[in-house]
Formats: C-alpha cells, structure tokens, sequence
C-alpha cells in the first residue's frame, strides 16, 4: 500500500468554526491564514488545487471580520470552502480540466457560487477534475493527476476528484462538486467522505459547464453530513431535523448490474447493514435484472449530450487537435451517434425511472454499496472485481448513475472496512425524489450508526 499523506489535517466542524467566529474566539483572517496554507500543501503533496485564491479569500475574511464586529454575520459568514473547476467563479481562473480553457477568467459566478458567497462562505480556491468532467480517476496528462490522500499510488476517484482530496486531506471541511454519473459519489466513496446528489434540477446550473445537461447535477462534498448540511442549507435545502430517529423501512440493493461486490466491500457492507438493523427495517431486494441496461443507456446519453455541448463549441478537427486524446475519441465516437439512437436511450432511461419509482415506493430509503471496489491504482483501465472484469469507468459508475438516470437524491457515507487500515469505502443511500431534506436528516443518523458499529468494531467502548 502506498504512503499516505503524512500531514492529513483535523480542521474544526464546521458548526465548531461558526460557534468560535460568534463568539470571537476564532478570527477569520486566522483560519484563511490556515486556509491558503493548507491548500498550498494539499496542491503539494495530492496535487488536488487547480488555483488558489489567497487575494480573494483574503478579502472576503476581512469583511467576514467586518460583519462580525457589527453584527451583520450571514449564515456561513466566514466558513472556507473550495469549488470544483467546472464551476464558474467570478475573476478565479476556471479552466474545465482543459488546456482549451487555459486563460479563462469568468466574469461571472454560478448561480450555486454566488448563492454561498451571499451567505458568507469563503472560497479559498479551485479543485482539480478530469477534462471537462468526462472520467472518473481526475487524471490529467496536462495538470498532473491528483492523488488519493489515504494512498498515493491510487486515484482519489472522479470527477469530483480533486474537492473529495481536497476535504480526506483537510485543507477544507466542504465545498461544490458536479456529478453526472457519480461525480460527487465515487470520488466521496474512495476518499473516506461525504458526497451528496440532490434530486435532479434542484440546484441550478447555471454558470457550469455541462457534460450532459439531462444528467448534470451539482453536488457538495464535506467531512460530515452535518458540514454538507450546512452549505446546502443557503442553497433551498434544509434538513428536516426533527425527524431523524423514525424507524425506517430500507431496501438492500448488495448488487447493481453486472458488477459484484470485493470481498472487502462486501464485507464492509454488512458490517454497515448490522449497524443500521437495530433501528430499521431492512428487506433485502433482488434487482430481478432492473439495472442491467442502465449504464449502456447512461453511456449513450451522455455521449450523445457531450457532443452536442462541445461541437456547438468547436469542430471536431480543433477538438483533435486540442483536446486531451481521451475526451477527443469519445467526441470522435459522439460525432457518429444517430438522433434515433439517443431516443432509444431515453425511452430506456424513462421505462427505468418508472420502475425504479415503482421499487423505491414501498420503502422510505434504499441502500448499496457506493463502488464495488476500492481505490484502483493510478493508470489501470480496467478493474477485476472477483469473475467480472471491464474498464474503470463501469466498474465504479454502475452502482451510482442509475440514480442519474432516475434522477433521485443519493448520498455517499463512509463506513469502516474490515481491518483498520483498509482503503476507503462508501455506504450509498438513496431517498424518493424531492425528499432531500429527508434524506440529509437521516443521512446524519445513519452516520452516527456507522460510527458506533466502527467502534465496536474495532473494541472501543
């Protein structure tokens, strides 16, 4: 196994930095002094930054002081954050991943940025992504890959990649993702956090770069699911925080599609199943082949939604010639897609939805295993997962973009592996559409379960 990061970072809650900022024993100006610092060493040694905004976030802490000395504190008033580089910030380079995208400086935020930055929050910086978010190892021939913090010789998952090292080696508690197919999950899942996928469309895209507009969602990523809470609270969604110890009824999905589970995560899974079983009511399900055409049917769609968001950009010659050769192929693969293809697709996709609703009806929550695996090693293409064998990307996607397709809210937990010094694994929950307030509520006491399985586990009192 390789190193870890030797200086992986606790940083404060994020309740913990408000409750100190209110009081006046923790400054602003201190923790983004913290913060450019931290970040500087995450660039470093994982390689998880595309830029550091130490003027602008240097700026905002001295107004933070401001409003703080007057009284006028807002909700995440001085709470330090980072964005994904497919999300427009206003005067921050925004690259997308890309060479293409070298010198681009946004004249104006995302709607999502500018809602947090409203509510106070600081951005101390850009995270690092795959070409414009089409992969999931955050890989990039150009910027370098970045690295997985528990695990050098891995990647951190993708995406998201870079905002999930970002919170595993502590130079932020949280901040925005995108997740088209488990941008925000995968990368949670490998790197030990929390990563959440609202219901489709209810955080805006506006000002994010889109990979394939029927399936983008933007996502937050954080320590805990308090700390994600709290940035999706200013965002319209707020959890519902009385009604957390309901007994539930939750349906247990151990294997989506073709793709079985790692010893060890299998493991893991029902180490986390135990935990849950003595406040709710699991009923394991098969998927009775549910899930077997949903990644074929992802993948079209997003090939078919890539082309038509990068050729209304460029032609396929300046693609060639100045794309990154991965992202350049699949445009080349798009660029022969036929209008009578896509439509199959996303008559696959709503017969889907259909069923996937008709399923998840009978049961307030459902549950998987986030990725089969653990973190693959940095430039493996393809995975073997006990008799299955097949390219990276499905492996890690297939048990969280039917939840694209489905358009549902789903979010990563990290649960303990079998032995201590195990790589990363995620708990993945899923909730009806437009309950995500619900789902947050009882994301928080599902992770509170875990934590209390964890230490037993492990022979704590």
């Amino acid at each position: 196994m390789g190193e870890p990061s030797s200086a992986i970072l606790e940083r404060p809650s994020l309740a913990t930095l408000l409750a100190g900022f209110s009081s006046g024993a923790i400054s602003p100006a201190n923790v983004i002094d913290e913060a450019v610092r931290d970040a500087r060493a995450c660039q470093v040694a994982v390689n998880a930054f595309a830029e550091i905004d130490e003027v602008g976030a240097r700026d905002a802490a001295s107004e933070a002081e401001q409003r703080y000395r007057e009284g006028r504190a807002r909700s995440l008033e001085g709470v330090v954050i980072a964005v994904k580089d497919m999300i427009d910030t206003r005067g921050v380079p925004t690259r997308y991943g890309s060479m293409v995208y070298v010198n681009h400086v946004p004249e104006e935020d995302a709607q999502v940025v500018r809602t947090l930055k409203d509510s106070g929050a600081i951005i101390v910086g850009k995270t690092t992504t795959h070409e414009f978010a089409w992969g999931v190892t955050t890989a990039n021939r150009v910027f370098g890959n970045t690295l997985n913090p528990h695990d050098h010789t891995r990647i951190p998952g993708g995406s998201s990649g870079g905002m999930a090292a970002a919170v595993a080696y502590g130079a932020v508690r949280a901040g925005l993702g995108t997740d088209t197919g488990g941008s925000v999950r995968i990368p949670a899942a490998l790197c030990g956090v929390v990563g959440f996928k609202p219901t489709y469309a209810r955080l805006p895209v506006n000002g994010v770069f889109p990979l394939a507009d029927s399936l983008d969602h933007v996502g937050v990523l954080g320590k805990t699911v308090d700390d994600v809470a709290r940035i999706c609270e200013p965002l319209g969604i707020q959890r519902d925080k009385g009604n957390s110890a309901v007994r539930r009824r939750i349906g247990v999905l151990r294997q989506i599609g073709k793709v079985p589970l790692a010893s060890d995560v299998a493991e893991a899974f029902e180490n986390a199943c135990s935990s849950l079983r003595l406040q709710h009511d699991l009923v394991e399900l098969a998927e009775d082949n549910l899930f077997a055409q949903c990644f074929t049917t992802f993948a079209g769609i997003v090939l078919s939604e890539g082309g038509i968001a990068h050729f209304g950009r460029h032609d396929l010659s300046f693609i060639a010639a100045n794309y990154g050769r991965e992202t350049a192929s699949r445009l080349k693969l798009s660029a022969k897609v036929h209008l009578a293809q896509y439509a199959n697709w996303q008559q696959s996709r709503r017969r889907f939805m259909d069923d996937i609703d008709r399923m998840i009806s009978t049961f307030d929550l459902l549950i998987t295993p986030t990725c089969p695996c653990v973190a693959p090693l940095i430039g493996a293409e393809e995975v073997s997962v006990g008799s299955w064998s097949g390219s990276i990307r499905e492996a890690l996607m297939t048990y969280t973009a039917p939840f694209n397709l489905a358009g549902l809210p789903a979010i990563s937990l990290p649960i303990p592996g079998p032995r201590n010094n195990d790589l990363p694994i995620g708990l993945q929950v899923i909730a009806k559409r437009e309950s995500d307030e619900d789902l947050l509520s009882v994301a928080i006491e599902i992770e509170r379960l875990v934590a209390a399985g964890l230490h037993a586990f492990r022979g704590h009192p």
